[in-house]
């Protein structure tokens, strides 16, 4: 057994969420699942992560709560109410939400279970196969003690752990990366489209760009997507709802955007 945590409660176990759990049990941990797909159950218990029947039964006898969810929305939805996991968690437990939201949600639910669990903002940066390799990035904020504590478990699956600040101050570092990220994705569209009309294709031009001055990560993702089409199909989605995440983060704060908003919107992409 691990010697950082004994038991694990895990919730959301969809695309990034089920490769940590085999992660999170190779490292010596007990791993207490809730997961409504039935396969997931089977693979997840194949692999010696305990199946429970309900949010509740996640958090009771946790140390550490790991929530790998996709919206504000569906970390309410779990969190709250008499069956959720801030109402059951055990006195001196830790609730880390992998979820890009907002602060004033994890502000809301701090206030509302005020004797509850200690919650810490745990965005991400990576993929699936990031987490499968060790090499997710998380960035992790929260009270200093419940961040050091949690900071060993989280390594089953991440490197490095960035340790932010308090409450919130992950999830603003990491809205700040999405939307400079839209931006420079945008950027990258951009130059495409000028490539097209001086003549210079788009594979040629992000093949330069991987080794030229002007290149980016993000035109590294969109190289290895496949160009601009097949990378915006995939990816728009998301740094869409990254993309207002921060307006609306940034609008709570009185802060303007400024540039960084004006280009992600207003490029070749549909982001806004």
């Amino acid at each position: 057994m691990a010697e950082t945590t004994r038991v694990i409660g895990f919730i959301g176990a969809g695309r990034m969420g089920e490769p940590m759990v085999p992660r999170l049990l190779d490292a010596g941990h007990r791993v207490q699942v809730y997961a409504r797909r039935p396969e997931v159950r089977d693979r997840l218990g194949a692999r010696g992560a305990v199946a429970v029947e309900s949010v509740a039964e996640v958090a009771r006898g946790a140390d550490v709560v790991i929530s790998c969810l996709f919206s504000d929305a569906q970390l309410r939805d779990v969190a709250t109410g008499a069956d959720g996991l801030l109402a059951n968690a055990e006195p001196g437990a830790a609730v880390v939400s992998h979820t890009t939201g907002t602060v004033g949600t994890l502000t809301g639910l701090t206030a509302e279970f005020p004797d509850g669990p200690a919650l810490l903002d745990a965005p991400v940066s990576g993929s699936a196969d990031d987490i499968t390799a060790g090499r997710l990035t998380v960035l992790l904020g929260g009270p200093e003690e419940a961040v050091h504590r949690v900071t060993p478990v989280l390594r089953a699956y991440a490197d490095p752990v960035i340790a932010t600040g308090g409450l919130g101050t992950a999830l603003n570092l990491k809205l700040i990366n999405n939307v400079l990220f839209a931006a420079n994705a945008q950027l990258v569209a951009a130059a495409v489209e000028l490539g097209t009309g001086l003549g210079v294709s788009e594979n040629s031009l992000l093949e330069a760009l991987a080794q030229c001055s002007g290149g980016s990560r993000a035109a590294g993702y969109v190289q290895s997507g496949g160009g601009v089409a097949a990378f915006a199909k995939i990816v728009a989605p998301f740094m869409r709802k990254d993309v207002a995440a921060c307006i609306e983060a940034a609008a709570d704060r009185g802060v303007d955007l400024g540039q960084l908003r004006t280009v992600a919107e207003t490029g070749p992409l549909d982001l806004s």
